[in-house]
Protein backbone atom coordinates (compact mmCIF):
# COMPACT_ATOMS: atom_id res chain seq x y z
CA UNK A 1 0.00 0.00 0.00
CA UNK A 2 1.19 3.51 -0.73
CA UNK A 3 1.61 6.25 1.83
CA UNK A 4 3.79 9.06 3.14
CA UNK A 5 4.58 10.34 6.61
CA UNK A 6 6.91 12.96 8.07
CA UNK A 7 7.97 13.70 11.62
CA UNK A 8 10.37 16.09 13.38
CA UNK A 9 11.82 16.39 16.86
CA UNK A 10 14.49 18.61 18.43
CA UNK A 11 17.05 17.69 21.06
CA UNK A 12 20.21 19.42 22.30
CA UNK A 13 20.19 22.07 19.59
CA UNK A 14 19.67 19.53 16.80
CA UNK A 15 16.57 18.71 14.78
CA UNK A 16 15.83 15.21 13.51
CA UNK A 17 13.53 14.77 10.51
CA UNK A 18 12.15 11.36 9.52
CA UNK A 19 10.39 10.84 6.18
CA UNK A 20 8.70 7.56 5.30
CA UNK A 21 7.15 6.49 2.01
CA UNK A 22 5.73 3.14 0.98
CA UNK A 23 4.73 1.56 -2.32
CA UNK A 24 2.95 -1.67 -3.17
CA UNK A 25 4.92 -4.89 -2.94
CA UNK A 26 3.84 -8.45 -2.21
CA UNK A 27 6.45 -8.94 0.51
CA UNK A 28 7.84 -6.62 3.18
CA UNK A 29 11.01 -4.66 2.40
CA UNK A 30 12.45 -1.80 4.45
CA UNK A 31 15.21 0.48 3.19
CA UNK A 32 16.60 3.16 5.53
CA UNK A 33 19.01 5.99 4.86
CA UNK A 34 20.55 7.59 7.96
CA UNK A 35 23.35 10.12 8.44
CA UNK A 36 26.58 8.56 9.58
CA UNK A 37 26.15 9.91 13.11
CA UNK A 38 22.85 8.06 13.56
CA UNK A 39 23.56 4.76 11.82
CA UNK A 40 23.85 3.10 15.22
CA UNK A 41 20.07 3.61 15.65
CA UNK A 42 19.00 1.80 12.46
CA UNK A 43 18.19 -1.51 14.20
CA UNK A 44 15.90 0.24 16.68
CA UNK A 45 14.12 2.02 13.86
CA UNK A 46 13.58 -1.24 12.02
CA UNK A 47 12.08 -2.79 15.14
CA UNK A 48 9.53 0.03 15.34
CA UNK A 49 8.67 -0.14 11.64
CA UNK A 50 8.30 -3.92 11.64
CA UNK A 51 5.65 -3.61 14.35
CA UNK A 52 3.53 -1.41 12.10
CA UNK A 53 4.32 -2.43 8.51
CA UNK A 54 3.73 -5.98 7.35
CA UNK A 55 3.76 -5.58 3.58
CA UNK A 56 5.10 -3.29 0.88
CA UNK A 57 8.38 -1.55 0.12
CA UNK A 58 9.07 1.07 2.76
CA UNK A 59 11.72 3.73 2.26
CA UNK A 60 12.86 5.85 5.19
CA UNK A 61 15.14 8.86 5.20
CA UNK A 62 16.52 10.47 8.36
CA UNK A 63 18.02 13.98 8.27
CA UNK A 64 19.94 15.72 11.03
CA UNK A 65 20.20 19.52 11.23
CA UNK A 66 21.96 21.67 13.82
CA UNK A 67 20.63 24.96 15.08
CA UNK A 68 22.55 28.23 15.33
CA UNK A 69 25.38 27.86 17.83
CA UNK A 70 24.91 24.14 18.12
CA UNK A 71 27.31 23.43 15.27
CA UNK A 72 30.14 25.29 16.97
CA UNK A 73 29.48 23.51 20.23
CA UNK A 74 29.24 20.08 18.69
CA UNK A 75 31.76 20.08 15.85
CA UNK A 76 35.46 19.36 16.43
CA UNK A 77 38.54 18.35 14.46
CA UNK A 78 40.07 14.91 14.79
CA UNK A 79 43.67 16.18 14.93
CA UNK A 80 45.39 12.75 15.09
CA UNK A 81 43.44 11.62 12.05
CA UNK A 82 44.26 14.87 10.21
CA UNK A 83 48.00 14.37 10.95
CA UNK A 84 47.79 10.80 9.67
CA UNK A 85 46.13 11.97 6.43
CA UNK A 86 48.78 14.69 5.94
CA UNK A 87 51.59 12.25 6.58
CA UNK A 88 50.26 9.66 4.16
CA UNK A 89 49.45 12.20 1.46
CA UNK A 90 52.96 13.63 1.66
CA UNK A 91 54.47 10.14 1.60
CA UNK A 92 52.36 9.29 -1.47
CA UNK A 93 53.51 12.47 -3.23
CA UNK A 94 57.13 11.55 -2.52
CA UNK A 95 56.69 8.00 -3.83
CA UNK A 96 55.00 9.25 -6.99
CA UNK A 97 57.65 11.97 -7.34
CA UNK A 98 55.05 14.73 -7.33
CA UNK A 99 55.77 18.30 -6.22
CA UNK A 100 53.90 20.02 -3.43
CA UNK A 101 52.58 18.96 -0.05
CA UNK A 102 49.13 18.20 1.35
CA UNK A 103 47.05 21.37 1.80
CA UNK A 104 44.73 22.24 4.67
CA UNK A 105 41.75 22.04 2.35
CA UNK A 106 42.67 18.50 1.29
CA UNK A 107 43.23 17.30 4.84
CA UNK A 108 40.09 19.00 6.24
CA UNK A 109 37.97 17.44 3.49
CA UNK A 110 39.16 13.91 4.23
CA UNK A 111 36.54 11.58 5.77
CA UNK A 112 36.31 11.78 9.55
CA UNK A 113 38.56 14.79 10.07
CA UNK A 114 35.68 17.18 10.81
CA UNK A 115 33.43 15.39 13.31
CA UNK A 116 30.53 15.97 15.66
CA UNK A 117 30.80 14.99 19.29
CA UNK A 118 30.40 11.31 20.00
CA UNK A 119 27.62 12.22 22.45
CA UNK A 120 25.42 12.83 19.44
CA UNK A 121 25.59 9.29 18.11
CA UNK A 122 25.02 7.21 21.21
CA UNK A 123 21.75 5.78 22.45
CA UNK A 124 20.90 8.98 24.34
CA UNK A 125 19.79 10.52 21.04
CA UNK A 126 17.26 7.73 20.41
CA UNK A 127 14.31 9.50 22.16
CA UNK A 128 14.37 12.31 19.60
CA UNK A 129 14.63 9.89 16.70
CA UNK A 130 11.84 7.75 18.14
CA UNK A 131 9.49 10.73 18.52
CA UNK A 132 10.11 11.86 14.95
CA UNK A 133 9.71 8.29 13.72
CA UNK A 134 6.43 7.85 15.63
CA UNK A 135 4.99 10.99 14.01
CA UNK A 136 6.10 9.81 10.56
CA UNK A 137 4.60 6.35 11.10
CA UNK A 138 1.32 7.90 12.24
CA UNK A 139 1.07 9.99 9.07
CA UNK A 140 2.03 7.04 6.91
CA UNK A 141 -0.57 4.75 8.49
CA UNK A 142 -3.29 7.40 8.17
CA UNK A 143 -2.63 7.69 4.45
CA UNK A 144 -2.45 3.91 4.02
CA UNK A 145 -5.72 3.55 5.93
CA UNK A 146 -7.48 5.89 3.50
CA UNK A 147 -6.14 3.92 0.57
CA UNK A 148 -7.18 0.70 2.30
CA UNK A 149 -10.77 1.88 2.44
CA UNK A 150 -10.76 2.39 -1.33
CA UNK A 151 -9.16 -1.02 -1.88
CA UNK A 152 -11.76 -2.67 0.36
CA UNK A 153 -14.60 -1.10 -1.62
CA UNK A 154 -13.07 -2.23 -4.91
CA UNK A 155 -12.49 -5.79 -3.67
CA UNK A 156 -16.07 -5.93 -2.38
CA UNK A 157 -17.32 -4.99 -5.85
CA UNK A 158 -15.20 -7.76 -7.38
CA UNK A 159 -16.63 -10.30 -4.95
CA UNK A 160 -20.18 -9.21 -5.80
CA UNK A 161 -19.46 -9.83 -9.47
CA UNK A 162 -18.05 -13.25 -8.59
CA UNK A 163 -21.16 -14.03 -6.58
CA UNK A 164 -23.40 -13.08 -9.52
CA UNK A 165 -21.59 -15.51 -11.81
CA UNK A 166 -21.69 -18.24 -9.16
CA UNK A 167 -25.45 -17.67 -8.72
CA UNK A 168 -25.86 -18.04 -12.49
CA UNK A 169 -23.91 -21.31 -12.43
CA UNK A 170 -26.02 -22.59 -9.54
CA UNK A 171 -29.11 -21.86 -11.59
CA UNK A 172 -27.74 -23.64 -14.65
CA UNK A 173 -26.22 -26.63 -12.84
CA UNK A 174 -29.45 -28.67 -12.35
CA UNK A 175 -30.18 -28.43 -16.10
CA UNK A 176 -26.76 -29.63 -17.25
CA UNK A 177 -27.63 -33.33 -17.09
CA UNK A 178 -30.92 -32.82 -18.93
CA UNK A 179 -29.14 -30.89 -21.66
CA UNK A 180 -26.51 -33.60 -21.93
CA UNK A 181 -29.17 -36.29 -22.36
CA UNK A 182 -30.93 -34.23 -25.04
CA UNK A 183 -27.64 -33.63 -26.86
CA UNK A 184 -26.76 -37.31 -26.64
CA UNK A 185 -30.09 -38.29 -28.22
CA UNK A 186 -29.56 -35.68 -30.93
CA UNK A 187 -26.13 -37.09 -31.75
CA UNK A 188 -27.53 -40.62 -31.93
CA UNK A 189 -30.28 -39.40 -34.25
CA UNK A 190 -27.82 -37.42 -36.39
CA UNK A 191 -25.72 -40.55 -36.75
CA UNK A 192 -28.71 -42.34 -38.28
CA UNK A 193 -29.03 -44.75 -35.36
CA UNK A 194 -32.23 -45.85 -33.73
CA UNK A 195 -33.06 -43.64 -30.78
CA UNK A 196 -33.09 -45.62 -27.53
CA UNK A 197 -36.03 -45.49 -25.17
CA UNK A 198 -35.75 -43.05 -22.31
CA UNK A 199 -35.57 -45.98 -19.91
CA UNK A 200 -32.89 -47.74 -21.92
CA UNK A 201 -30.28 -49.07 -19.50
CA UNK A 202 -27.33 -47.96 -21.61
CA UNK A 203 -28.71 -44.44 -21.92
CA UNK A 204 -29.43 -44.24 -18.22
CA UNK A 205 -25.94 -45.52 -17.36
CA UNK A 206 -24.31 -42.93 -19.64
CA UNK A 207 -26.39 -40.10 -18.21
CA UNK A 208 -25.73 -41.17 -14.62
CA UNK A 209 -22.01 -41.40 -15.30
CA UNK A 210 -22.02 -37.90 -16.80
CA UNK A 211 -24.07 -36.50 -13.90
CA UNK A 212 -21.63 -37.93 -11.38
CA UNK A 213 -18.57 -36.71 -13.27
CA UNK A 214 -19.99 -33.20 -13.78
CA UNK A 215 -21.29 -32.66 -10.25
CA UNK A 216 -19.97 -29.27 -9.10
CA UNK A 217 -21.95 -28.87 -5.89
CA UNK A 218 -18.88 -29.22 -3.67
CA UNK A 219 -16.92 -26.62 -5.60
CA UNK A 220 -19.83 -24.16 -5.47
CA UNK A 221 -20.15 -24.69 -1.72
CA UNK A 222 -16.45 -24.01 -1.20
CA UNK A 223 -16.68 -20.85 -3.30
CA UNK A 224 -19.50 -19.61 -1.08
CA UNK A 225 -17.29 -20.37 1.92
CA UNK A 226 -14.47 -18.30 0.43
CA UNK A 227 -16.85 -15.38 -0.08
CA UNK A 228 -17.79 -15.54 3.61
CA UNK A 229 -14.12 -15.61 4.57
CA UNK A 230 -13.64 -12.43 2.56
CA UNK A 231 -16.35 -10.78 4.66
CA UNK A 232 -14.51 -11.93 7.79
CA UNK A 233 -11.35 -10.27 6.44
CA UNK A 234 -13.23 -7.00 6.06
CA UNK A 235 -14.05 -7.08 9.78
CA UNK A 236 -10.52 -8.00 10.89
CA UNK A 237 -8.26 -5.42 12.52
CA UNK A 238 -4.98 -7.17 11.69
CA UNK A 239 -3.31 -7.28 8.23
CA UNK A 240 -5.20 -9.56 5.81
CA UNK A 241 -3.24 -9.15 2.57
CA UNK A 242 -1.70 -12.63 2.64
CA UNK A 243 -5.07 -14.14 3.61
CA UNK A 244 -6.64 -12.51 0.55
CA UNK A 245 -3.84 -13.91 -1.60
CA UNK A 246 -4.64 -17.38 -0.28
CA UNK A 247 -8.38 -16.92 -0.88
CA UNK A 248 -7.69 -15.84 -4.46
CA UNK A 249 -5.61 -18.99 -5.05
CA UNK A 250 -8.31 -21.23 -3.60
CA UNK A 251 -11.09 -19.54 -5.56
CA UNK A 252 -9.06 -19.96 -8.73
CA UNK A 253 -8.69 -23.67 -7.96
CA UNK A 254 -12.45 -24.12 -7.52
CA UNK A 255 -13.28 -22.11 -10.66
CA UNK A 256 -10.90 -24.17 -12.77
CA UNK A 257 -12.40 -27.39 -11.42
CA UNK A 258 -15.94 -26.21 -12.16
CA UNK A 259 -14.93 -25.32 -15.69
CA UNK A 260 -13.38 -28.72 -16.34
CA UNK A 261 -16.17 -30.75 -14.70
CA UNK A 262 -19.30 -28.94 -15.84
CA UNK A 263 -18.66 -29.46 -19.56
CA UNK A 264 -21.49 -27.07 -20.44
CA UNK A 265 -21.43 -24.13 -22.84
CA UNK A 266 -23.67 -21.88 -20.73
CA UNK A 267 -21.64 -22.46 -17.60
CA UNK A 268 -18.45 -21.88 -19.59
CA UNK A 269 -19.55 -18.29 -20.21
CA UNK A 270 -19.84 -17.73 -16.49
CA UNK A 271 -16.43 -19.34 -15.97
CA UNK A 272 -14.88 -16.77 -18.30
CA UNK A 273 -16.45 -13.95 -16.27
CA UNK A 274 -15.32 -15.56 -13.03
CA UNK A 275 -11.72 -15.81 -14.18
CA UNK A 276 -11.68 -12.22 -15.43
CA UNK A 277 -13.04 -10.81 -12.16
CA UNK A 278 -10.87 -13.07 -10.03
CA UNK A 279 -7.73 -11.85 -11.81
CA UNK A 280 -8.71 -8.26 -10.97
CA UNK A 281 -9.37 -9.33 -7.37
CA UNK A 282 -6.00 -11.08 -7.14
CA UNK A 283 -4.06 -8.10 -8.51
CA UNK A 284 -5.80 -5.70 -6.14
CA UNK A 285 -5.37 -8.00 -3.14
CA UNK A 286 -1.60 -7.81 -3.58
CA UNK A 287 -1.83 -4.12 -2.68
CA UNK A 288 -3.46 -4.81 0.69
CA UNK A 289 -1.43 -4.73 3.92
Amino acid sequence: MTGYGRGECSQGGFKVTVELSSVNRKQSEISLSLPRQLEVLEAQMRDVLNRHIGRGRLTGRVSLHSGAGAAAARVHVNVPLAKAYAKELNRLAKELKLTGTATLEQVAGAPGVIQTDDELVDGDFWPAVEKALTKAVSGLLTMRKREGAHLEADLARRVKELQKSVASIQKQAPQVTARFRAQLLERIKAAGLESPALDDERLIREVVYFADRSDISEELTRLESHFKQFEDCRKASEPVGRTLDFLAQEMNREINTIGSKANDSLISRDIVNLKAELEKFREQAQNVE
